[in-house]
């Protein structure tokens, strides 16, 4: 490795540490550090000022990043909250959506932004869980009624966008036909293995073991995770779906087996420390050192697409909220939209698939990444400016 391999990894872990510090020096300036960290990649890669390149240490970093990020996603969703009438609503409000984004994809298709309507559809899809919680945490909401409604939309929109990507847009190819086979048998292995697992975990003997080395240098339990992390990645390659798929799962699936928190409260935060204190941050500003905002600045007509983009990813994820009309009314609605609306990870992911597929250009792609960037920053501060105004409520 040549002696430089570790310099421009160097400078995307000192921007990833300068970003959310510059935010803790101006705590009034309420930005997700995930934006100051793309915007900062934009700046400062190839379509800025170009003093730093996305070589092959940094996309080894990043690419384990996007893994850790969609695992994480997993380990949010709870599937104990996903039953009756909340998941009701929130399957028919996932439809509502892929409806409204597959006549906003049709329209962008006709005007040759994007050869596949469907793609524009699932991209707008999806909802950035991992922002939505802690405005929901901030206005006292995340316990009530409406807050369960938005986190079972929210994890409903997450699972599905990562689903249909991995079927129907693999970068791997494939008839969809054969993908939905691959998919019915790396499900069951899923299932397999968790059931595994599950009953290893019963066994009195593994049980007292895991919590005698879980705080020690073996960090038994976490390393557990990220073999599962990785089997379930890998499994998925092999299976020709995308990598996002399985490690969506391994979240999910640690999660629905993580039933004694208690005798390992640090366990969660072990894994957002190696997730968010090292490998999301680097793909995040990696997603900004490969953005095409040059291509995007050069044609004046292309810089309309943001705002239409970002319009379309209101409307089809904010429509759905007006199924709550009747039980919350005006205002927790508007505040659930906007929820709902905010979206970046996915975006970035879907975009970058996009491009590889050639379903997508990369100008059409940057512009859906800073639609997902405005969203970031718009929709969750209007939301809690509009959910503080409303009391917590009991959930019923």
């Amino acid at each position: 490795m040549p002696a430089t391999g570790f310099v421009n990894l160097f400078a995307v872990t000192a921007i990833a540490l300068i970003a959310p510090l510059l935010l803790g020096l101006a705590p009034k300036l309420r930005i997700p550090a995930v934006v100051l960290e793309i915007v900062a990649g934009i700046a400062l890669g190839p379509s800025g000022l170009g003093w730093v390149e996305p070589d092959l240490p940094v996309q080894i970093a990043a690419l384990l990043g996007l893994a850790f990020l969609l695992f994480l996603a997993g380990l949010e969703i709870d599937v104990h909250r996903l039953r009756g009438p909340v998941l009701r609503l929130a399957l028919i409000g996932y439809l509502v959506t892929l409806a409204v984004g597959l006549g906003a994809g049709t329209a962008f298709a006709a005007a040759g932004w994007v050869r596949s309507p469907l793609l524009i559809a699932v991209a707008l899809s999806a909802t950035s869980l991992g922002l939505v919680v802690p405005v929901l945490k901030d206005a006292g909401q995340a316990g009530s009624r409406l807050g369960q409604v938005v986190i079972a939309a929210c994890s409903v929109a997450d699972f599905g966008a990562v689903v249909l990507l991995s079927l129907l847009f693999s970068a791997s190819g494939g008839s969809t036909g054969s993908r939905v086979v691959l998919l019915a048998a790396f499900v069951l292995l899923v299932v397999v293995t968790a059931v595994v697992v599950s009953l290893a975990g019963r066994s009195r003997r593994l049980g007292a073991t895991l919590i005698r080395l879980q705080d020690t240098t073996a960090e038994i339990r976490v390393r557990a995770a990220v073999v599962l992390l990785v089997a379930f990645t890998a499994l998925a390659e092999t299976f020709g779906l995308e990598s996002i798929l399985g490690a969506f799962l391994a979240g999910a699936v640690v999660r629905l087996l993580d039933k004694d928190a208690a005798s390992h409260p640090n366990f969660r935060v072990k894994l957002d420390a190696i997730g968010y204190g090292f490998l999301i941050p680097v793909f995040f500003v990696t997603s900004g050192l490969r953005l095409d905002l040059s291509g995007l600045l050069a044609n004046p007509a292309a810089l309309t697409r943001v705002p239409l983009f970002l319009a379309a990813l209101l409307l089809a994820r904010g429509v759905p909220a007006l199924l709550y009309w009747r039980e919350f009314g005006r205002r927790p609605v508007l505040a659930a939209g906007l929820l709902q609306a905010t979206s970046l990870p996915f975006l970035v992911t879907a975009s970058q698939i996009g491009v590889l597929t050639g379903l997508m250009n990369p100008v059409t792609a940057a512009a859906l990444v800073c639609a997902g960037l405005l969203s970031v920053l718009v929709f969750p501060t209007s939301a809690l400016a509009l959910l503080r105004t409303r009391e917590p409520a009991a959930v019923r």
